[in-house]
């Protein structure tokens, strides 16, 4: 019976001691939520993402994308928050402004911000505003004085797309005409083809890193109205205050 018992008791030790030692995340696969549509930046990143982080985690996950739009990625948060169960397996990737809407009471919130576990950020963004080089605003102070303001499109309260130009015309006193309800950037950006819209918010890093707007710059289509940093970055060409227009946080304190 002793002999039974000490090796019942040494093959638990070992179990447990195997169980220890293998990865939680060992033949495992994680959802990565994208509340973005297809073809965007956030939607380019997320995915290289998904690609690059399994070697760099324990037991080497399988990780698949799921794209989620809606609301500017407010749909996908309302799901890992509420339906996706808390297990690690499921990761989402959301705008980092849409917490304002929950600042502002928005019924659709069904989320608590600040009980998301984070886990980080791809990048640090440089945001600018960018628009159409053929029409007539090639600074703030041609939008300050045109008698019809420019048309930015964006997908939601919260985004990039609505809450930059919004700081914007606190900051410099002047008007966009923000036109909200597209899926994601791909469709703004094929709205700013056609001319449904005359200009958009995004980051400097997706202006100038993705296509389209890596040969809108090139080719002249587009030019950037606002650079949201304090230093000019080395990919504008340089040129005359009065031809662009420079916001910097440092220099309104």
């Amino acid at each position: 019976m002793k002999r039974i018992a000490f090796f019942l008791f040494f093959t638990l030790v070992c179990a447990h001691r195997a169980s220890a030692d293998s990865p939680f995340f060992e033949d495992k696969t994680i959802r990565l939520v994208l509340g973005f549509s297809p073809g965007g930046i956030s939607d380019l990143w997320a995915r290289a993402l998904a690609r690059a982080m399994t070697p760099h985690i324990p037991g080497k996950p399988n990780i698949i994308s799921q794209n989620m739009p809606g609301a500017g990625s407010l749909s996908a948060a309302n799901y890992i928050y509420n339906v996706a169960k808390p297990d690690g397996l499921t990761i989402g990737f959301v705008t980092p402004g849409l917490y304002f809407n929950q600042l502002t009471d928005m019924k659709e919130v069904k989320f608590d911000w600040a009980k998301f576990s984070w886990i980080g950020s791809p990048e640090r963004t440089v945001r600018i505003i960018y628009g159409r080089a053929d029409t007539p605003y090639k600074n703030l102070e041609d939008i300050r004085n045109a008698p019809e303001q420019p048309r930015c499109g964006a997908t939601a309260f919260g985004t990039v797309g609505h809450y930059f130009p919004r700081l914007i015309e606190e900051v410099a006193g002047i008007k966009f005409s923000i036109v909200t309800g597209y899926p994601g950037a791909a469709e703004i950006d094929l709205a700013m083809q056609k001319g449904e819209v005359q200009c958009r918010a995004g980051s400097l890093e997706g202006y100038f890193g993705s296509e389209p707007t890596r040969s809108w710059s090139k080719s002249g289509f587009t030019r950037v109205l606002v650079h949201g940093s304090p230093k000019r970055d080395r990919g504008f060409p340089t040129c005359r205050p009065s031809t662009r227009s420079w916001i910097s946080a440092k220099r309104r304190r």
